[in-house]
């Protein structure tokens, strides 16, 4: 896959956002441009190792009940958390899955090409030294990395200096930005999924790793990582009867980000998006890189003079460049640095407003979604304008409800990771912990 395909033409100033649906994209690739999916594997270990996760026997869990009329938004929102609570994290994934666990021993530059070989933008450490989970590898990590030469090497010195780097010394370049190290939380396979989902939103983080045990030797062992997309993917496959009845639009619910420039301390003219963070064409991917480190985003709206939407540029787009080296290629604008965007990027998802939280998990049903950018639709004066951003994270949130104390980022992290872990500690009792046929681990019997 070249790095320099040209993209596919962004959507033209004069048209409008299309109300939610597979094709609502902008700048999305040709389908005959894109690979072909590999059969699922189940693989574990290092990244030159394997090792085979096999689903062992287990109770089956009720099917969920199709309601016997018509529900009110409230009671829809009410019959998902029945269904989270009486469902296992575990139960999320299918029977044959692939797991990419990266030793800390391993260089970032080979983490990155392992990473972007089998299409992951995280995985899970393992310390070989102590044989315990050391945290998760992600996208912001390289984001870090890139802040950290930025204020204390050159770039050709970075572009030495990655070369022999080590993901276990990642650690000490959050310790040098003074940015706080992400949590070591994690959850037992067996827990409810419900209880998995309150710990994303309460750590602010994207993914959840599942640890388990081995009944022999007693040391941790990966199962998978527990991600926001992959729950919602869940519900929205299984739970059709139910959501169907989430009729309230996103506006209504409050459901995302919202351009609100009045509340800016600084002055609605000192970002007219407030308190979105956006770019335009002229924008450069090192500005931008300090946006998604700062404000702990993972991707920024491409706007034009008048606020309408033409782009999103990721944090995976920046992964590109500094897998192929192009640490010089920071200083580029956006406008050139989309020029090198893989020819399979998936595209731009829009919505509207009054679009309901049922069209949004209809969409998630049939294609990967990691977020959707509102923009005002064909009825309203400027069409296309950008209105807010909606991440899964918000979604999220409006399904467990909002009764669940948030956590802060980074240290605010920290203190949420402890409280949990104490709160595990005091439930370790709990049927949902029992293996009634042995562990999850790499060797268990497969059925089915």
């Amino acid at each position: 896959m070249s790095s320099h395909s040209q993209p596919p033409p962004v959507l033209p100033p004069s048209s409008a956002p299309i109300p939610i649906s597979p094709t609502n994209q902008l700048n999305r690739a040709p389908s005959a441009s894109r690979p072909t999916r590999r059969p699922s594997q189940s693989t574990a270990g290092s990244a030159s190792g394997s090792g085979i996760v096999r689903r062992p026997s287990r109770a089956t869990h009720p099917p969920m009940q199709q309601p016997q009329r018509a529900l009110t938004h409230p009671e829809a929102l009410e019959a998902l958390r029945g269904f989270l609570k009486e469902r296992s994290s575990y139960d999320v994934f299918p029977v044959s899955f692939r797991l990419i666990v990266l030793d800390t021993q391993l260089k970032v530059k080979k983490a990155l090409d392992v990473m972007l070989l089998y299409g992951v933008v995280s995985a899970p450490l393992w310390n070989t030294a102590t044989a315990k989970f050391a945290g998760m590898f992600t996208v912001q990590d390289v984001i870090h990395l890139i802040q950290y030469y930025y204020h204390t090497s050159s770039w050709e010195g970075a572009t030495a200096d990655v070369e022999q780097f080590r993901l276990q010394s990642i650690r000490d370049i959050e310790k040098a930005l003074s940015v706080p190290p992400p949590p070591l939380l994690s959850v037992h396979p067996l827990r409810p999924l419900y209880d998995a989902c309150k710990y994303l939103i309460r750590t602010h983080a994207r993914r959840l790793p599942l640890i388990d045990r081995d009944t022999q030797t007693g040391g941790e062992v990966v199962i998978s990582v527990l991600t926001q997309y992959r729950v919602l993917k869940f519900i929205a496959m299984n739970c059709r009867d139910i959501t169907q009845y989430l009729t309230a639009s996103v506006q209504e619910m409050g459901i995302g980000s919202f351009v609100n420039p009045s509340s800016n301390p600084q002055g609605a003219e000192a970002n007219p998006y407030y308190p979105l963070a956006t770019a335009t064409m002229q924008t450069t991917v090192f500005d931008v890189v300090h946006m998604f480190s700062e404000q702990g985003i993972s991707a920024v709206p491409i706007v034009d003079d008048q606020g309408k939407v033409l782009n999103l540029y990721e944090t995976v787009d920046v992964i590109t460049l500094v897998r192929n080296g192009a640490y010089t290629s920071l200083d580029l604008t956006i406008s050139q640095a989309l020029k090198q965007r893989a020819v399979d990027f998936a595209g731009v998802v829009t919505c509207s407003p009054k679009d309901s939280l049922s069209a949004i998990f209809s969409l998630i049903k049939i294609r990967r979604v990691h977020r959707l950018v509102v923009v005002q639709g064909r009825d309203d004066p400027q069409p296309g304008r950008l209105v807010g951003v909606i991440s899964l994270s918000d979604i999220m949130r409006a399904l467990i409800g909002h009764d669940v104390p948030l956590g802060g980022a980074g240290v605010g992290a920290e203190v949420v990771d402890q409280v949990l872990r104490e709160e595990a500690a005091e439930t370790a009792g709990d049927d949902s912990f029992a293996l009634s046929e042995g562990s999850l681990s790499a060797g268990a019997s497969l059925e089915g």
